[in-house]
């Protein structure tokens, strides 16, 4: 199969989709029990809610599900969040901290190697390749991470998580003002909550890429499922509604930040 699928564009924006894939190679699939075999963690329909919101956009989307190796850890097994729950480079649970693999069938230290080598470095090698091409025809990129999550996990964090929660490691990955359009937007749109890092403050990822004194800025959007799904309960369906209704405020923030990008270059 696959690795990712890339549209290339030439915007300044591009598009990082890690969580949305749900496909497990027969092998990988049949160690997993049966809870693992729901992927329930999948980012649902991230894709199809950012789909056609902004002209000539790059994207760069993992066709593999988050449990075969997660695209948005460090390649390292750093944990991401030292001290809180969280699942690993390959996780062994899912996230509400209940195994996902048959007894015995674990990932070991060979699989995990196998599984950077084979999908975790194809992934980012295109992710550079985009950031770079970008680069060099705008003097600036923007990698917008794309994110979402259920909005009650009690193992992950208290409570309801905020309808938007940007990360942008406390103001570390990009430049302020697009920061700030994120942050704008969000706090304005009407029927929403948001905070800015919060309990996500950009996966390895936003971390790794946003460089903003070389011209690369990054920010992860962690949105709570509850946004743009009937259910965040098998079968996961897509709400048209609650999706057409968030999209015009997903929408504002990438023309926003194309603007401002554009607009650096003068």
């Amino acid at each position: 199969m696959p690795v990712f699928e890339l549209r290339q564009g030439t915007s300044p924006i591009i598009l990082g989709l890690p969580h949305t894939g749900t496909e497990v190679p027969d092998d990988i699939h049949e160690r997993l029990n049966d809870n693992g075999k729901i992927l329930a963690d999948t980012d649902w329909h991230i894709h199809d809610l950012y789909a056609d919101l902004l002209g000539d956009v790059t994207s760069v989307r993992a066709t593999f599900h988050r449990y075969v190796i997660d695209t948005n850890r460090d390649p390292s097994g750093t944990s991401l969040y030292p001290g809180q729950n969280t699942t690993g480079l390959v996780p062994d649970t899912d996230f509400d901290g209940k195994a996902i693999w048959k007894d015995g069938q674990e990932p070991t230290e060979a699989d995990i190697a196998y599984r950077l080598q084979t999908f975790h470095a194809p992934y980012h090698a295109a992710l550079v390749a985009e950031i770079e091409r970008v680069k060099s025809i705008h003097g600036i990129a923007i990698l917008y991470d794309c994110h979402s999550i259920r909005s009650h996990i009690p193992f992950l964090f208290d409570g309801k998580l905020p309808d938007f929660n940007i990360g942008t490691d406390m103001g570390k990955t990009c430049d302020a003002a697009i920061e700030k359009i994120a942050v704008d937007v969000t706090a304005a749109a009407e029927g929403y909550t948001s905070i800015l890092n919060g309990r996500f403050k950009g996966g390895w990822t936003t971390r790794h890429y946003g460089q903003p004194q070389n011209g690369v800025h990054a920010i992860q959007m962690e949105l709570a499922q509850s946004t743009h799904l009937i259910t965040e309960t098998p079968p996961f369906a897509y709400d048209e509604g609650k999706a057409g209704k968030i999209r015009t405020h997903l929408k504002t923030i990438l023309t926003r930040m194309e603007n401002f990008a554009l607009d650096s270059r003068s």
